[in-house]
C-alpha cells in the first residue's frame, strides 16, 4: 500500500508520568522496558483514550541495531516481532485498549508463513486487519512487506479478549 515512509512518521512519545500513574504496575513495567524494535504506527491511536475505528492498521518496524547476515536469526526476530499489534488491531471497533485494567487478552494460536528472506534491521511494513471479533474470540491477519513492497511473510493469530466488569479489575 502507498503510505508515508517511516522517516516521515514522528516517533511516538511514551505516556507522561501522570498518565503512567493511572496504569497498573504490570502495564507500567511493560511500557518502560526498552525492546529491541523501533515501531512507527502510520496512524497511531491514543491507547489511553481509544475511539472506535476500523479494524486495520499499518506499522513500520525494524531492529534498533544491526545484526549479522544469518538468515535464521532474521527469521527468528521477524517471528518475534510478528506478535506485536495483532490482538490490539482487533480492539479498534470496540474502543477498548490493552491499557485498560479490566481488559484481558490472550493469544490462542499464532501461525506464520515465510515467503522470502528479509532483513529485520531494515524497515519493514506490517499491514494488519481483523476480519472478525465475536463472543470474546478474535482473528487478526498480517502481511509484512519490505520497504519496496515485496511480501516477505504472512501472519494469522486467534485470540481471546474479555472485558471484565469495572469492579472486578484484579
Amino acid at each position: 500500500p502507498e503510505l508515508p515512509m517511516p522517516e516521515d512518521i514522528p516517533v511516538q512519545e511514551p505516556p507522561s508520568a501522570a498518565q503512567m500513574e493511572k496504569l497498573s504496575p504490570k502495564m507500567q513495567r511493560w511500557l518502560t522496558r526498552m525492546g529491541p524494535f523501533e515501531m512507527r504506527p502510520v496512524y497511531p491511536r491514543d491507547e489511553l483514550n481509544p475511539t472506535k475505528r476500523p479494524p486495520n492498521q499499518q506499522v513500520w518496524f525494524r531492529l534498533t541495531q544491526k545484526i549479522g547476515d544469518d538468515v535464521n536469526m532474521h527469521c527468528a526476530m521477524l517471528a518475534y516481532a510478528s506478535d506485536f499489534y495483532l490482538l490490539g488491531t482487533t480492539t479498534f471497533p470496540h474502543a477498548i485498549s490493552y491499557y485498560q485494567p479490566n481488559v484481558q487478552m490472550a493469544s490462542l494460536d499464532h501461525a506464520m508463513w515465510f515467503h522470502r528472506p528479509c532483513r529485520v534491521d531494515e524497515w519493514l511494513l506490517y499491514v494488519l486487519e481483523s476480519p472478525t471479533a465475536q463472543s470474546a474470540r478474535v482473528l487478526a491477519r498480517g502481511s509484512i512487506y519490505t520497504r519496496d513492497g515485496i511480501l516477505v511473510a504472512t501472519v494469522a493469530q486467534e485470540g481471546l479478549i474479555r472485558v471484565l466488569p469495572e469492579d472486578n479489575e484484579n
